[in-house]
């Protein structure tokens, strides 16, 4: 199921194009925030690394603050916290396939 769907679903409010606090000036996401998730091998590996699962990579972006254009034509830099830190989430959307490609997850070093 896809992540705004979860959340909302969680605080039972109908569901909604933006994520985060509803009074915030927070963009809007794109259609392809609600699509199913996908995780690169590179992805993988890197959470393996980094100690986290794909169950806690989906609960970060349920609970993401905000998006940015990567530096990679295509991708963006997802803003998401895990145990009170924040992390970033990489993703691709895959127009064809109607997936959103994890491909990358890190702590920002603070």
């Amino acid at each position: 199921m896809a992540c705004r769907v979860v959340l909302d679903t969680l605080l039972n409010r109908r569901p909604s194009a933006t994520i985060g606090p509803q009074n915030s000036s927070m963009p809007t996401f794109p259609e392809w925030w609600n699509w199913d998730l996908s995780f690169t091998s590179h992805a993988e590996l890197r959470m393996e690394q980094r100690g986290v699962t794909e169950v806690e990579v989906r609960a970060m972006l349920e609970k993401a603050t905000g998006l940015q254009p990567n530096v990679v034509e295509s991708r963006f830099m997802i803003d998401v916290r895990h145990l009170q830190r924040p992390w970033i989430v990489i993703v691709e959307p895959d127009t064809d396939a109607k997936l959103l490609v994890v491909v990358t997850v890190y702590e920002v070093s603070q």
